[in-house]
């Protein structure tokens, strides 16, 4: 299994984990993961703790999406997981606005997008309000 099928295999049972966890319906549709109750559309966002290499991990954000979730007043959730045997392990939760995210420094690399991403660094998210 390739690292980006890794990646896509944990990043969606986090997904599942965070629907559970907040009360979500998914609803993957191209540019959110997830909504509320009240309809409201969820991008849920994972990230390794640590590589393998020792890296923290970083969440991937995608200007064309997050610009879609801004416009309908959304949400991010935030999961820090490591896996653990065929599964993961959340080790930090957080919800934040759309409105609430650190700087973003939006660059290529989203080309299979059709976007520009940003990533960003685990304690941006965690070490700050």
């Amino acid at each position: 299994m390739s690292r980006s099928h890794k990646a896509n295999h944990y990043g969606t049972l986090v997904e599942r984990k965070a629907a559970e966890r907040y009360n979500l319906e998914l609803d993957r549709c191209s540019w959110h993961d997830a909504k509320r109750p009240d309809g409201t559309p969820v991008e849920i966002k994972a990230a390794m703790h640590r590589h393998a290499d020792g890296r923290p991990g970083t969440f991937k954000i995608y200007d064309r999406y997050h610009k879609k979730l801004r416009t309908v007043n959304g949400w991010y959730i935030f999961g820090v997981y490591r896996v653990r045997g065929l599964g993961v392990e959340v080790l930090k939760w957080k919800m934040r606005h759309s409105s609430r995210l650190p700087p973003l420094d939006w660059h290529g690399g989203g080309e299979h997008r059709r976007s520009e991403q940003s990533k960003i660094k685990i304690n941006m998210i965690f070490d700050s309000a």
